[in-house]
């Protein structure tokens, strides 16, 4: 991924809303994301403060904007769309690590230095902090310190999650639990009737992701279907039949 500075993208700082009656709000606090992202904890009486810190982002699909290895300068909470996350090979292949939706907070680094890629799947927007505001926030805000050592945390059992996925999971498994991984990222209800999946990546990136090849991708996806676990519509839409028959599918009872 080539070098893409920030400045390249249409930024813009924090809006200010006009609700009813004229009155003023920060558009911080009608964020749809806020609620469930690392943001939560600041309360409305300095959300101010966050968005001041704050500068809107926004990224076409298949841009970079973290690059990895590159000095790690800015911090990304996602706000809309879908991020694509990789780690570059010796032989200058990608290996797709996750799939960041919103209320992620990406750029979390244990060095200078990012130790992964990001690219837009489709258009994202983003809230991004500069290294040094983000610094004053944490002196400011020490819920927010440990809001992020949580968010770094789940990241940690995500990897160890993956590493099980490719390390032992059949590729009916595998899918399945991409299935419902993304079903409880977009926040749907884990019902038996499930719900409508929008999934943006193509069938490559899901391959190359689960460790599969698209045929192998494909062919599975074509089989849960006869089964009665999904529906597959037009584009990337997925509808989830049975929650239940891809829970136990996923942790290899079937």
């Amino acid at each position: 991924m080539s070098d893409m500075p920030s400045c390249q993208f249409e930024s813009r700082p924090r809006r200010i809303v006009i609700g009813a009656g004229g009155a003023q709000t920060d558009f911080c606090t009608t964020c749809s994301v806020r609620p469930t992202s690392v943001c939560s904890v600041i309360g409305p009486d300095d959300i101010s403060r966050l968005s001041e810190a704050a500068v809107e982002t926004i990224i076409p699909p298949g841009r970079g904007f973290i690059e990895e290895g590159a000095p790690a300068t800015d911090f990304f909470n996602v706000t809309s769309g879908t991020v694509k996350l990789f780690k570059a090979l010796p032989d200058g292949r990608r290996q797709i690590t996750g799939f960041a939706s919103p209320g992620h907070f990406l750029g979390l680094a244990v060095s200078d230095n990012y130790a992964f890629g990001a690219e837009a799947v489709d258009t994202v927007r983003v809230c991004r902090f500069s290294r040094d505001k983000m610094a004053d926030l944490l002196d400011d805000f020490p819920k927010l310190e440990r809001r992020l050592l949580e968010e770094a945390s789940n990241e940690l059992v995500a990897a160890q999650n993956q590493m099980l996925l490719l390390g032992r999971k059949t590729a009916r498994e595998r899918v399945a639990s991409f299935l419902l991984d993304q079903m409880h990222a977009s926040q749907l209800p884990g019902q038996e009737n499930g719900g409508r999946l929008h999934l943006p990546m193509t069938r490559g990136d899901i391959a190359d992701y689960l460790g599969l090849t698209i045929e192998t991708v494909s062919r599975t996806l074509s089989w849960m279907r006869s089964q009665g676990m999904i529906e597959v519509g037009k584009g990337y839409a997925i509808t989830i039949l049975s929650v239940a028959k891809l829970d136990v599918l996923a942790a290899g009872n079937s």
